[in-house]
């Protein structure tokens, strides 16, 4: 397990209470990007797979799914995979960094309720856009966290990746102060944590947006929408 995987999944046992066997948070994934992806989602070593990872969203918000998290404590990560193609299915990006990844954790509670923690890292790179958020709060502090930013766009000349189309579809690790400044609410590297503080309980669903226009309001950079930030 990467430094930064094991280091936000220590962080969130330590707000956990004792289990409990009722668990009723939901994870979904919408695809609001012009391109098709194929989602990835990966179980920490130990935790059951909740996905078979045989998924393709269309763009343009038309590409939905969701899945129930396990009745118990349960972590990993979520991957965008874009230009997949073949059986085996091979990626311009995804299947390794360069890419953007969503690192979600949770657990049922003390008194039924889930906790749920999130994070979206750029620590190995930016491949899509991701914003994570909880839908149906129901107490703690849930923020929007990740990038709405086309990174790719932005990404310098020397830390492009170029897609079989021409288009620059990837941006590799490098200055890991110009990815905090492109998306200020993302993990950039093995200790860096977001500016706002998290404690999510009974989040209902975790909805991760790939290519959600915006996460602040007009005007007010760093104001965080904390909890609708993609219509259904």
């Amino acid at each position: 397990m990467a430094a930064t995987a094991k280091r936000f999944l220590a962080g969130f046992i330590l707000v956990l209470a004792a289990a409990s066997p009722a668990a009723s948070t939901t994870l979904t994934l919408h695809n609001l990007c012009p391109y098709p992806v194929w989602p990835l989602v990966t179980p920490n070593t130990g935790f059951p797979s909740i996905s078979d990872n045989t998924a393709r969203l269309d763009g343009g918000g038309r590409g939905l799914v969701s899945f129930p998290f396990p009745p118990t404590f349960w972590a990993g990560r979520v991957v965008a995979r874009t230009g997949c193609a073949g059986k085996p299915r091979r990626c311009e990006t995804g299947d390794a960094p360069p890419m953007t990844v969503v690192q979600l954790a949770v657990h049922a509670a003390e008194g039924g309720q889930d906790v749920a923690a999130y994070s979206v890292s750029l620590v190995d790179g930016f491949n899509v856009p991701a914003v994570v958020s909880p839908q149906a709060v129901g107490g703690g502090e849930c923020p929007a966290l990740g990038c709405a930013a086309d990174v790719n766009a932005a990404c310098p000349r020397a830390r492009r990746v170029v897609g079989a189309g021409g288009a620059v579809v990837a941006c590799r690790k490098g200055d890991a102060a110009w990815f905090k400044e492109q998306c200020p609410l993302t993990r950039t590297t093995a200790t860096d944590v977001e500016p706002v503080p998290q404690r999510c309980v009974a989040p209902g669903e975790l909805k991760i947006v790939f290519c959600q226009p915006a996460m602040v309001a007009a005007g007010e950079p760093g104001l965080i929408r904390t909890v609708v930030v993609a219509d259904n």
